[in-house]
């Protein structure tokens, strides 16, 4: 931890740069957002979350505020090298091979994941609820990327962790139609509900797809007062960045 920063332990080139904020950090969200919600659909007044989104380049020493998404559980991949780049970017991955522009993923259980080549050209950032995961954004946002995905390394941040997340039987089935052996991500509980492994499920996703440099995961933001947790506050949870960039 950095001021506040989780800063993610990755094999990455030097250039990469990742950090993830927490709810330590100074900001102007009152309770019960408190204190550095960064979420502008969650019920926090939209000065305050306007006023943390612009700390966050001068904590990170970043040259322009981030490329915040309107995600939407969805697979769509963001190139922001596009010269013809739309104002409201509506996806749930981006990427880009340009230095100094931060790719920016807003959670509160679900799972962000970082993307970079082994030779530090390129960087992405995707949103991964379970809905998401099953549809194929990670590997979506490995296809992005312009490196086969033998030369792409990931990193899974803060999501909600396996004890804490219960689901109902149609979301294990969703993943079993694809993979029979997503089954060892599911434990069951009461009758047709399971504990769902998500990032166990990315693992497994991201390795089908090519990626064998896969680190993080561990974290469960339902019980990590750091993070904020749609399953824990419901309505009155916030939500938490994940970075990703290049520096030049």
């Amino acid at each position: 931890m950095l001021d506040g920063w989780l800063i993610p332990e990755w094999p990455a080139p030097s250039r990469v740069r990742a950090a993830v904020s927490t709810r330590q950090l100074p900001g102007h969200s009152p309770a019960p957002y408190e204190r550095f919600n960064l979420g502008a659909n969650c019920g926090d007044a939209l000065d305050a979350v306007r006023a943390n989104r612009a700390l966050v380049p001068t904590m990170l020493g970043l040259a322009r505020e981030p490329h915040w998404l309107q995600q939407v559980h969805g697979v769509d991949v963001v190139d922001i090298d596009d010269p013809g780049l739309q104002a409201t970017l509506r996806a749930d991955a981006s990427m880009t091979t340009r230095a100094g522009e931060p790719l920016a993923i807003l959670t509160a259980d679900c799972l962000p994941a970082l993307f970079c080549t082994r030779d530090g050209g390129a960087v992405a950032a995707a949103h991964a609820g379970w809905r998401g995961l099953q549809a194929g954004v990670l590997e979506a946002a490995v296809r992005a990327l312009p490196a086969p995905p033998s030369e792409v390394m990931a990193w899974l941040g803060p999501c909600i962790g396996v004890t804490s997340y219960e689901v109902g039987e149609e979301v294990r089935e969703a993943f079993l139609m694809s993979d029979q052996g997503a089954d060892s991500c599911f434990h069951a509980t009461r009758p047709g509900h399971w504990l769902c492994d998500l990032a166990g499920l990315a693992r497994r996703r991201l390795a089908a797809a090519g990626v064998a440099a896969v680190c993080g995961g561990g974290f469960d933001t339902r019980t990590d007062a750091r993070f904020y947790s749609y399953r824990r506050d419901a309505a009155q949870s916030g939500r938490f960045v994940s970075l990703v960039w290049l520096e030049s």
